[in-house]
């Protein structure tokens, strides 16, 4: 039984931040946006065995944040042991899939912390950033995930996937910090992770419903709309200056599902996945 995919991909750039002690509380942040960089553009198609079921132990750097909760959910349907990494710990959510990842409280930017979460893991997703002045989101963006990019290769994870962000194009100068800390992530993935074992996610806006604290915000009522229309108008994001807004957003259940998939198939081409690379990969199933 195989499945059919197809990939977007492109050059990349990286850096970290947290650091570990075991606990049953939890934190982190999400990803939005990314400086895309011309270095490598490749389609490239490949197929992989649904058959076995997957093994290995993967670690999520965010577990306890908008993305980084669905990636932990997806994992566990996918039978996987999860482990997550946040400077808070469990959340305070009261969803009964919690009680089903062990909660690690660090913070990447004490590198020395992040040694036991990781030396229990084969795989690792980032999904680590943050807004705020420049060089705050340097310092999360940037050299909070090339921490535990470097703790990952000393601990011999096998697989490492980044979620990275879309390059928005004019928010670039606005978000200087956000985006040079991400392109150097992803520089530090390419060069730490070679040979197909590092992954770049570059989705854009990502709608769903999130939560915080007790109130729920329904991302989708404009995310989704948006997503239908333009991601049959890619023609769009050609439109100097302003193409780049015309990228369509793509649903947390989606770019989770793609960053589980990319984090235990060693056939997952490598490189960077754009946006309509990550709907491709998201709407495959297992024939």
């Amino acid at each position: 039984m195989t499945v059919s995919r197809f990939l977007h991909s492109r050059s990349c750039l990286p850096r970290l931040f947290f650091g570990t002690t075991i606990t049953r509380n939890g934190r982190l942040l999400s990803t939005g946006f990314n400086k895309i960089d011309e270095q490598l553009k490749t389609d490239e198609a490949g197929t992989f065995d649904t058959k076995r079921p997957p093994t290995g132990k993967l670690l999520v750097l965010g577990g306890n944040g908008f993305v980084g909760s669905h990636i932990c959910r997806e994992a566990l349907e996918q039978g996987l042991t999860v482990s997550s990494l946040s400077r808070s710990g469990r959340p305070s959510l009261h969803d009964s899939w919690l009680n089903d990842v062990l909660w690690h409280k660090g913070d990447l930017l004490s590198p020395g912390s992040l040694k036991q979460a990781m030396s229990e893991a084969t795989s690792v997703i980032s999904c680590v950033g943050a807004f705020g002045s420049n060089p705050y989101m340097y310092r999360i963006n940037g050299t909070a995930n090339v921490n535990a990019i470097r703790a990952a290769v000393e601990q011999r994870v096998k697989r490492f996937v980044y979620v990275s962000a879309a390059d928005f194009g004019l928010l670039y100068y606005l978000l200087r910090g956000y985006y040079e800390g991400k392109r150097v992530t992803e520089a530090e993935l390419t060069d730490k992770f070679p040979n197909g074992a590092g992954i770049i996610l570059r989705p854009g806006f990502i709608h769903g419903t999130r939560q915080v604290g007790n109130m729920k915000f329904p991302l989708s009522a404009i995310g989704a709309p948006l997503q239908m229309v333009l991601q049959h108008a890619k023609f769009l994001t050609r439109i100097p200056l302003i193409g780049p807004l015309f990228i369509p957003p793509v649903k947390v259940t989606s770019v989770a599902k793609v960053a589980v998939r990319a984090a235990i198939d060693p056939l997952f081409p490598s490189g960077i996945v754009d946006v309509y690379g990550i709907l491709q990969h998201s709407q495959q199933k297992s024939a």
